[in-house]
């Protein structure tokens, strides 16, 4: 008889994480649900670099130096790298509270502020923490259910906590936090010396081509350089502008998110406690220091529930389902019977006779036998 293996579908933890997010390769890929910008940020890259590649830089390797299209495609790779490390890496963000830690935390907040009269508001959930002999205030997530570490923000796309928020990117696809805002400022950076060196050779190309044809018609031969020129021009005020932005957020130690909020230069004054006050300590703590490793454990498994019953196999099921056939017995003569040796007083009493029973029948596949049920006659077993 052939035995079914059923086997049973491994869940990993990325599969029900909260959140807005999405997930692919097994959850080792996580993003943002919205991906529309993210897929217009690669069109815009791939495309640009395809239609230099193709033409000029040809044309430049002969007329300038081979090194002009090895530069690029050198600054074309790193850009991709750190563009798709930024989108599909977890940003850092925080795990929510478990059922029982979230209560704990209510109770907590309870005992610490006592009973709030009805009517009133309840006071903030807030905490005091310091650093660098700065008080910080750690504030409580009601969707996450955890009180918020240091430089700590609620992402209101992404629907999670990220440590140390900076903003969320939808030219990326992903929120920028601890785990990823050096990748997203080096694909700024490499972006932006990407934009200026294709733009400026597209210069070079239409230059050296008008000596030799014409201005204008440079421009009816080559409307593909026309496009990269246009392109890159306006993405060089933005990129390039957002580039130097992130440098002096990066100078100060400090996330847009606090640059937004005036955290540290607001009425009342107070210093930056993560400023080593130093630019070069500062870029070498944002850009260069330890890299924390991710707490959301995405591709864990998930343990089974308990169950209190053990499920029956196949064999014992495919067994209960068959009639048990009655045991073989033995035919002996009266000669045969053992003898009785009991006294009459240890004899028992004689048991009033069994009724007939009823008459039984089975299904074997195509076969019927009719089994009846043996009577004692005469000290002997005979069949009807």
């Amino acid at each position: 008889m052939s035995v079914m293996v059923v086997r049973k579908k491994v869940t990993r933890k990325w599969e029900k994480l909260p959140g807005r997010n999405t997930f692919c390769c097994d959850g080792r890929v996580m993003m943002a649900r919205q991906k529309g910008i993210f897929y217009l940020t690669l069109f815009l890259i791939l495309g640009t670099c395809t239609l230099f590649f193709a033409f000029e830089c040809r044309y430049l390797a002969v007329q300038l130096s081979p090194a002009i299209p090895v530069f690029a495609a050198m600054l074309f790779l790193f850009s991709m790298a750190t563009l798709l490390r930024t989108s599909f890496s977890d940003p850092g963000v925080i795990p929510r509270a478990l059922p029982d830690e979230a209560a704990f935390i209510e109770m907590e907040i309870e005992a610490t502020n006592g009973a709030v009269p009805q009517g009133q508001r309840p006071p903030p959930r807030i905490k005091n923490f310091q650093i660098n002999n700065q008080i910080v205030k750690l504030k409580y997530c009601y969707t996450c259910k955890i009180f918020r570490p240091p430089r700590a923000s609620h992402c209101s796309i992404c629907d999670n906590c990220v440590e140390r928020f900076d903003h969320h990117c939808p030219w990326v696809g992903n929120c920028v936090g601890k785990r990823n805002y050096r990748y997203f400022y080096l694909f700024i950076l490499s972006l932006s010396l990407l934009s200026i060196y294709v733009f400026a050779f597209n210069i070079v190309y239409v230059a050296l081509k008008s000596l030799k044809i014409g201005f204008l018609e440079t421009l009816k031969e080559t409307p593909g350089t026309v496009l990269e020129v246009l392109i890159c021009f306006f993405t060089l005020w933005s990129v390039v502008g957002l580039t130097g932005f992130h440098t002096f957020l990066v100078a100060l130690n400090q996330t847009t998110n606090e640059d937004i909020k005036g955290s540290w230069t607001g009425k009342n004054r107070v210093q930056n406690p993560y400023s080593h006050g130093n630019i070069v300590k500062n870029c070498c703590e944002v850009l260069c220091g330890p890299l924390p490793p991710s707490v959301l454990d995405r591709r864990g498994i998930l343990p089974l529930e308990e169950s209190g019953s053990r499920p029956p196999s196949t064999q014992e099921t495919s067994s209960s389902l068959l009639p048990q056939s009655p045991a073989p017995t033995e035919h002996l003569s009266p000669n045969e019977m053992p003898e009785d040796t009991s006294t009459p007083e240890e004899m028992p009493p004689p048991e009033p006779p069994e009724p007939p029973q009823e008459e039984h029948s089975f299904t074997f596949g195509t076969t019927d036998m009719k089994m009846v049920d043996h009577r004692r006659r005469n000290g002997s077993w005979t069949k009807e």
